[in-house]
């Protein structure tokens, strides 16, 4: 007798083909312009990276022949403040900008399957709307009229799945708006698409059974990072202009550098997180982590245009949120100090040694800001307590036995992913009592890293401020796919509660390779020693990373999040040899 079907699958093709139903037939791409490779949903799944060919399709949108010449210019010639005035001025429809966005991201997604919900049609319908208010009342429905931007598909939509990824979750609509939703569509900002994301969001590359594996655009060998790796590859291919995703562990800045562009991860109360579907109990994010929700883009000035309008509004649509103030950017000259900007570089987290290429970034940058008029370098000690992170930070993630997510995933028959099988399992919750001891040492390492902050001079007493730091996203470069190894360097900033945000810098070279040659450093621990397989020849082939982002993270201290942008202003235009502008300084 042959056994049933799991239950997850007739789930599964249905949503497929609703998913599929909502891409128009005239912007599907012919069968032999997409590369050989796209596997079915379930063979992406278990597949190992050396059956992908060795390919990216960042060019397809361009040469593929669905996108007019005005399609292409409307979705890669404008920044977020450009395009918006286009608009606003009337040389530009808002339901043509729109259209243009939506047609791109079909695109991406048959490369890449990046996306959960197309929200096509409603997305053109707010679009004509916001044209026929214009031309009515001469004035645009907010400073982000018309903007095409997508979500993370754990953000509710009213009327649209949050099925992150789980056949249990499926066709069950959201009754309302997440808080995020309703104040990027205050702004006048039209949400195009919602994206995907790895099977109980806890991992870095980004696989469910629903909707399949999400490619990366630039080699589909790399993984495209998770938890918002459909956003990342999105937002790389240009099907959105910002995209939104969420970080606890590292699932903005990983996804951004795994794709070459901007990741923004704010403090705690800036963006509006509430709203979302996790497949975890409620309120877990109070008593634990606190993850946060932030920006996705493809330039600095765009997660600038668009952190001006939310972190001044986000109070009076998040019950999570705090006031804020983000300076309009014709003020922030006004506002610089008669002193340099100070960045620090931290090369390590002490518990997993950086590989060489990662090193070698890190000291390119610092040589480089070195050379920056306006800007001073100090190197920064390791922390004591900077190895602890990532341990308590994983213990935080960790504190509920585990059962309301694996019971969603058993009760449709669905097998975990491969990274996961060994690694998930039901576990123990923790006691009040456990829960309170870790918070107290949460607050003891927040305590001693202040002193990350200041630097002691020998000839005043007077302590001097560091204002960024800058260091490793990842101890290794963009992995094959499921190999993404420590997430230390990204949870660590969420336990302190510091914006953190990511700056491309070059592509690995063959100069990065370094063939035949080890690494001498000591094993520091498990951790570590699992690293070090990304970069042994036994174990990896270098060749693998040639051509992949290399990327450093900024950081400020906590609440600092204009000063995060203005640092990776400086460091943006220093490494792109732009130079650094004078309302680039504090």
């Amino acid at each position: 007798m042959a056994s049933q079907e799991p239950r997850y699958v007739a789930i599964a093709q249905r949503k497929q083909a609703q998913l599929a139903a909502a891409i128009p037939a005239e912007w599907r791409l012919p069968a032999h312009v997409i590369p050989e490779g796209m596997l079915s949903i379930s063979e992406s799944i278990t597949v190992g990276p050396k059956e992908y060919q060795r390919v990216g399709v960042m060019d397809i949108p361009r040469t593929c022949g669905l996108l007019t010449a005005k399609e292409l210019e409307i979705t890669e010639k404008y920044d977020v403040r450009g395009l918006v005035e286009e608009m606003t001025e009337g040389r530009l429809k808002a339901e043509e900008v729109v259209r243009g966005f939506c047609k791109r991201a079909a695109v991406a997604h048959q490369l890449t399957r990046c996306l959960t919900e197309p929200l096509f049609d409603r997305a053109l319908q707010r679009a004509r709307e916001l044209d026929d208010h214009l031309q009515r009342t001469g004035t645009p429905v907010g400073p982000l009229h018309g903007l095409p931007v997508s979500v993370k598909d754990s953000f509710n939509i009213e009327g649209v799945d949050s099925s992150i990824g789980l056949s249990a979750l499926a066709f069950k609509p959201a009754t309302a708006n997440a808080p995020l939703v309703d104040l990027l569509q205050s702004l006048g900002a039209v949400v195009i698409a919602k994206t995907n994301i790895p099977q109980t969001l806890a991992t870095l590359d980004s696989c469910n059974h629903l909707f399949g594996r999400t490619l990366n655009p630039l080699n589909r060998q790399w993984t495209a990072g998770g938890s918002t790796g459909g956003e990342g590859a999105l937002v790389a291919m240009r099907g959105s202009m910002v995209g939104f995703g969420t970080d606890i562990g590292g699932s903005i800045r990983v996804p951004a550098m795994c794709q070459g562009i901007y990741g923004f991860k704010p403090s705690d109360g800036r963006v509006p997180y509430g709203g979302q579907e996790s497949g975890q109990m409620d309120g877990k994010g109070r008593i634990g982590l606190q993850p946060v929700a932030g920006p996705l883009a493809r330039s600095v000035a765009d997660i600038n245009a668009i952190m001006a309008e939310i972190v001044p509004r986000a109070e009076l649509f998040g019950e999570d949120c705090i006031p804020g103030y983000w300076p309009a950017p014709s003020v922030s000259g006004a506002l610089s100090a008669p002193r340099n900007f100070t960045i620090g570089i931290l090369k390590t987290d002490g518990l997993v040694t950086p590989l060489p290429p990662i090193t070698r970034i890190l000291n390119e940058v610092a040589n480089t800001l070195r050379h920056t008029p306006g800007v001073e370098v100090v190197d920064i000690p390791l922390p004591s307590v900077l190895p602890k992170c990532q341990a308590l930070a994983g213990r935080l993630m960790g504190l509920d036995d585990g059962s309301h997510m694996l019971d969603l995933i058993e009760s449709m028959g669905e097998d975990l992913m491969p990274w996961l099988q060994g690694r998930m399992k039901r576990g123990k919750a923790l006691t009040v009592d456990q829960l309170a001891k870790l918070q107290a040492q949460r607050a003891e390492v927040e305590r001693e890293m202040m002193k990350m902050w200041t630097l002691s001079s020998q000839a005043s007493s007077v302590a001097r401020r560091v204002d960024a730091i800058i260091c490793p996203v990842a101890p290794h470069p963009v992995p094959e796919l499921d190999r993404y190894n420590a997430v230390g360097y990204t949870s660590t900033f969420v336990l302190l509660d510091y914006p953190a945000g990511v700056v491309p810098v070059r592509a690995f070279a063959e100069s990065d390779l370094e063939i035949g040659r080890a690494m001498e450093e000591p094993v520091l621990g498990s951790w570590d020693k699992a690293n070090r397989k990304l970069w042994d020849e036994k174990t990896v082939d270098r060749r693998v990373y040639l051509g992949s982002p290399l990327s450093v993270q900024v950081v400020t201290p906590k609440q600092h999040d204009h000063q995060l942008f203005r640092a990776m202003e400086i460091i943006d235009r220093a490494v792109q040899g732009r130079g650094v502008s004078s309302s680039a300084k504090l």
